[in-house]
């Protein structure tokens, strides 16, 4: 699929709507859209984002799925939402309040939707929304309620210094603790 620079433009002012079901194993956490996921109406759209294959890399999905099969993702307790809804071509475009307001809308929706898990898919955008400035990858000790937060690295094509392989590895650890009781399966 290829836009022109005025159809992406155009969708900085579109929603993309959550993914996304009360009692979830993990909701995951995208910064905010991107233009290609704000003209597609799909999370994680951009061609080069990495986290469809991660997704199916670290055992989350039984197969790769495309960004326009995201509403399969329920039926495994996935989902998928954003800490800030407005969609930019970078996230460097957002501004620290935005982040901050986006944390506590987060935080809201988490207390409606009661996931196990929130899986940030980018550390310093938890750092920002929550203002935990020592957050490093991993599990977190703040809770929302009896959510759990795990800060993982952003699947962006423009993250280098995470491979396919290394992020597999992390989204792997988050699988197995989402789906560590004996009476869930993991998919």
């Amino acid at each position: 699929m290829r836009f022109t620079s005025e159809e992406l433009q155009a969708a900085r002012d579109r929603l993309v709507p959550d993914v996304a079901a009360s009692g979830l194993r993990v909701l995951f956490c995208g910064i905010n859209p991107g233009l290609m996921t704000a003209v597609t109406g799909h999370h994680f759209a951009r061609p080069g984002n990495r986290f469809w294959p991660v997704l199916h890399a670290s055992g989350f999905t039984p197969r790769q799925f495309a960004p326009a099969e995201q509403q399969e993702l329920l039926a495994h307790g996935l989902g998928i939402t954003n800490v800030v809804a407005r969609p930019t071509a970078r996230a460097d475009e957002l501004s620290a309040e935005e982040y901050r307001e986006g944390g506590r809308l987060l935080a809201e929706k988490v207390a409606q939707l009661r996931p196990r898990w929130l899986a940030v898919a980018g550390v310093t955008a938890y750092r920002v929304a929550f203002g935990d400035k020592h957050a490093a990858i991993g599990p977190q000790e703040r809770t929302l309620g009896d959510t759990r937060i795990w800060a993982l690295p952003n699947p962006s094509g423009l993250n280098a210094h995470w491979t396919l392989a290394t992020m597999a590895e992390e989204y792997g650890r988050l699988r197995a603790a989402a789906f560590a009781d004996a009476s869930v399966q993991a998919p």
